[in-house]
């Protein structure tokens, strides 16, 4: 069966965004899956190819932080905050969904995430469009998300139309692990998925902020995700981690303690060899809940919750 092609071509892809296609982009996170976020029918194109509920928000990516300004027509002031000390950056905020953008994209709510990517690639990409992005990991819902293009093209590269989309190559994820996104519209504004920038900047920018309370309303909300097929179990040190191998022959260690900064970077590739490797569990020590640490831990306790 044909694929989607991995191409290099700025413009081509985004004349392909501007036809209504999707094309899988680059940026410091994860590998995004990228729609024109003002057309409802490529929207619907992005929840179908990934198999994800039509309930679950899409992030839209903006190429500058005065698009954004542009965009959102009642932006918050703990969002203007956050925005001018992280973007470009790995950080989504969640603001009033304006006029121009679908409900579709925000899983029908009143409020949608945006934020400014900070890959080269990624930002090229939105200007010659000329459009907003929605851009979700580009991976099958609820499965590890890609951090190289290569993993892209396992995942989608068949659901993918040959003709109309492709696969944007940047190279390997810098970050490696989804933006922090911070619920602007409530107050004290809200941490509903940590990411590289920490809690403690976030709340050192814009005062106190409080645990995710209330509906699911963002990406990596759910109890299970980023899970790949093999069971993972988690341990809070090496001591336990030794009795799972004791319990479990042929388990493989992964440890998350040391070096936050690469463990993140490598985390979803890790998971993923585990799998082509024909590991059957994976024992993850996780790190300390401080700093990326909160990241880390919260990709790895959704890994080892069971798929719905």
């Amino acid at each position: 069966m044909s694929t989607a092609p991995i191409i290099g071509d700025v413009e081509r892809a985004a004349s392909l965004l501007q036809e209504g296609g999707l094309v899988a982009i680059p940026t410091e996170t994860v590998y995004g899956l990228a729609a024109d976020a003002t057309d409802p029918v490529a929207i619907a194109r992005v929840y179908q190819v990934k198999g994800r509920p039509t309930g679950h928000p899409l992030i839209v990516h903006v190429a500058d932080p005065d698009d954004v300004l542009s965009l959102v027509d009642d932006l918050p002031e703990a969002a203007q905050m956050l925005g001018a000390a992280a973007w470009p950056g790995p950080l989504t905020v969640i603001v009033p969904r304006p006029s121009s953008l679908p409900a579709a994209v925000a899983g029908g709510l009143d409020t949608v995430g945006i934020r400014v990517p900070a890959h080269p690639l990624a930002r090229d990409l939105i200007r010659a469009a000329g459009v907003p992005v929605a851009a979700p990991s580009a991976n099958l819902f609820g499965s590890v998300s890609p951090t190289a293009a290569e993993h892209v093209l396992a995942d989608l590269g068949e659901r993918l139309d040959t003709e109309r989309d492709a696969i944007l190559d940047g190279g390997p994820c810098d970050v490696g692990v989804e933006s922090t996104i911070v619920d602007t519209v409530v107050f004290p504004p809200q941490i509903l998925r940590a990411g590289a920038i920490t809690a403690e900047q976030v709340a050192e920018l814009v005062g106190s902020v409080a645990a995710p309370s209330g509906p699911s309303r963002a990406s990596g909300m759910l109890a299970s995700h980023y899970a790949p097929d093999c069971t993972v179990h988690l341990a809070d040190g090496a001591a336990q981690a030794e009795r799972l191998t004791d319990e479990l022959p042929g388990a493989r260690i992964l440890d998350a303690r040391d070096g936050l900064v690469d463990v993140a970077r490598n985390l979803y590739a890790d998971l993923r060899r585990a799998d082509d490797d024909g590991v059957e569990h994976l024992i993850a020590i996780l790190p300390p809940a401080a700093g990326l640490g909160h990241a880390i831990r919260d990709r790895l306790q959704k890994a080892a919750v069971p798929r719905p």
